[in-house]
């Protein structure tokens, strides 16, 4: 029995730490769970963002209004020196129609810039369709032109109109009192000095602006948006900054007549007749976990973000003195032209990033990827960090051989890659619109459009862009095709501009690019030449084009008189005995010297 005993089980007593043992193992495991089934969630689904299928809001159709911005008087004068202002008015117009998420952007509309004035004349029109008849409220401010600071706020007028209906009368040159409330208090602190020694002067500006309604717009029965009807205006913006930063150039030509080349960054804006078809409402998507707060400016990251590319933004698209501005009453052959006159045609094999609005307004630049944001997509740049566009992505014109067929039909030839006469690079482009060919494709990581879209966009296109061919190109299904292209565009690219003389207006000494440029010239030079006699011949040839170079750039101003002397007085002694003073090169006949010895070596590797 004592034996029995001893063998029966001994058990423990309970502790209190068995139960919060069970309660964590059964945590875990549910914890497990949850992150093994997000984890196949995240494989099977794509970021959010990308196409956006959201109908337009039903409404009835509203009428087609056409707002006129006549001009100002007596407006502060931002500027001391000139006691005078360089005014535009920004305006911006806002119904009770619903849209279809609350971050679209309001209709928005710029007028070119008055110089020197405190009285502007504008005379803009701006034409919208489908105006609800609940009316709208028009906030118009006027700025001060500043592209080496910001613009300054000269005032606010704000225009309401309660209804529209077919009798309504109209507003015809009414003047409106601009509030100096946000204005600049250096500006009218200005206006009002002068004031105080002139009785004419007045402190009070005004704005005159019309509006008029040109009839019902004929949507059917889905008036639930409105856009831009015209006219089309355009604007290109240059920067050589940029441009030497981007690496990017622009077309010209020489005091001797030579073909050359400025660096020159341009943007370009181009504002396209609506409506924008419907299903081209693309979000951006979040690939990153920054990206939402960047869009939405809610986080402290997303809000650095944000105002770095609104100020990139800006910067792009700067207007100043260069900044060329055009329209057109409706799309038309002469306005396809400006757009071929924008691109240079097919000069240069260029590639072109674009963004399209929701309002139709095309802004695109060339870019590689020598320029770009860190991190960053060019298009978030280009769309100004709106949150829904229309489209983004790539495109690039070509010159075709027979207008009369397709870029892809057989026989036909496009420039780039074959040589075709008539045309760049020898030749002034053609003027017709049939000789060229517009390819675009949806190459846009930061929006991600629909291939099954672009069928849309080329129709929208060739609306707007009358005898021009368009070619539409998906990235992923024609990645081969694409990839094909862009190769030859910048193959093209990089031969021609080997042709051009780089001008640079600044800069008086020989600097480090300079330096890596003539390194190239030397290592191409020497192509396929003995491995001991190039190395001889590098040093004698750069050597002396290093110095032509820079004695060219500075003038000879390195040294003065005495030195100057005592060094020509050297180079006689070294072999220039016989040379007369007079007969001494002088710095423009060194210039052209060296650019003989240039186009030499490039003849001789062509040969």
């Amino acid at each position: 029995m004592e034996s029995e005993k001893d063998e029966e089980p001994k058990y423990r007593k309970d502790h209190r730490t068995d139960t919060y043992a069970t309660r964590l193992v059964d945590k875990t495991t549910t914890w497990q769970r949850k992150v093994s089934r997000r984890g196949t969630a995240k494989e099977k689904t794509q970021p959010a963002g990308g196409l956006d299928e959201t109908p337009i809001p039903d409404a009835p159709p509203g009428y087609t209004v056409k707002i006129t911005f006549h001009r100002a008087t007596s407006l502060p004068m931002a500027d001391l020196n000139s006691l005078s202002s360089d005014p535009y008015v920004y305006s911006q117009l806002h119904t009770s129609l619903p849209s279809r998420h609350k971050q679209d952007p309001h209709m928005r509309f710029r007028t070119p810039t008055i110089r020197r004035s405190t009285d502007p004349v504008w005379n803009c029109e701006w034409i919208l369709a489908n105006v609800p008849s609940t009316g709208f409220k028009l906030k118009a401010r006027i700025y001060d032109e500043d592209p080496a600071d910001h613009d300054d706020r000269l005032g606010n007028v704000h225009v309401h109109v309660d209804s529209l209906h077919d009798n309504w009368p109209g507003i015809k040159e009414q003047q409106y009192k601009i509030k100096k409330r946000m204005g600049s208090k250096r500006a009218y602190f200005i206006r009002g000095c002068a004031a105080m020694f002139n009785r004419n002067v007045e402190m009070s500006g005004k704005l005159v602006i019309s509006v008029e309604i040109l009839g019902k717009t004929d949507v059917g029965n889905n008036g639930g948006r409105i856009w831009t009807v015209g006219p089309c205006a355009w604007s290109r913006h240059l920067s050589p900054m940029i441009g030497r930063l981007a690496g990017t150039k622009e077309p010209g030509q020489g005091k001797d007549g030579r073909k050359s080349e400025r660096y020159n960054f341009q943007a370009n804006q181009f504002q396209l007749a609506g409506p924008v078809p419907p299903p081209l409402y693309h979000r951006y998507v979040e690939f990153k976990p920054f990206i939402a707060g960047m869009f939405t400016a809610t986080s402290l990251r997303g809000r650095i973000l944000n105002r770095a590319l609104h100020h990139q933004h800006g910067r792009i698209y700067n207007y100043d003195r260069t900044t060329v501005y055009g329209s057109f009453h409706s799309p038309s052959k002469d306005m396809t032209t400006q757009f071929l006159n924008l691109v240079h045609h097919d000069h240069g094999g260029r590639i072109f990033t674009y963004v399209m609005t929701l309002d139709g307004m095309w802004r695109f630049t060339e870019t590689g990827k020598e320029f770009g944001i860190d991190m960053l997509s060019k298009h978030t740049m280009h769309a100004d960090v709106d949150i829904y566009i229309a489209f983004s992505g790539e495109f690039f014109v070509r010159r075709l051989k027979s207008p009369h067929k397709e870029p892809f039909d057989s026989g036909q030839e496009t420039h780039p890659a074959a040589e075709i006469d008539e045309g760049p690079p020898h030749a002034d482009p053609p003027s017709d619109p049939a000789y060229y060919a517009l390819y675009v494709d949806n190459d846009s990581g930061t929006y991600r459009p629909s291939a099954k879209l672009l069928p849309l966009l080329k129709q929208y296109m060739q609306k707007n862009l009358p005898g021009l061919k368009v070619v539409t190109l998906d990235c992923v299904a024609d990645a081969e095709k694409m990839g094909k292209l862009k190769k030859e565009q910048r193959k093209r690219k990089k031969a021609e501009g080997k042709g051009t003389i780089v001008m640079q207006d600044d800069g008086s000494s020989l600097s480090s690019s300079d330096e890596e440029e003539l390194d190239e010239r030397m290592r191409e030079f020497n192509h396929g030449e003995d491995r001991a006699s190039a190395e001889e011949t590098k040093e004698t040839k750069k050597t002396k084009l290093k110095k032509d170079i820079k004695e060219s750039k500075l003038g000879w101003r390195h040294g003065d008189k005495k030195e100057r002397e005592q060094r020509e007085a050297h180079e006689d002694m070294d072999g220039n005995e016989g040379q007369d003073q007079s007969e001494r090169p002088a710095t423009g006949e060194l210039r052209q010297e060296g650019a003989q010895m240039v186009s030499q070596e490039r003849q001789d590797r062509c040969g």
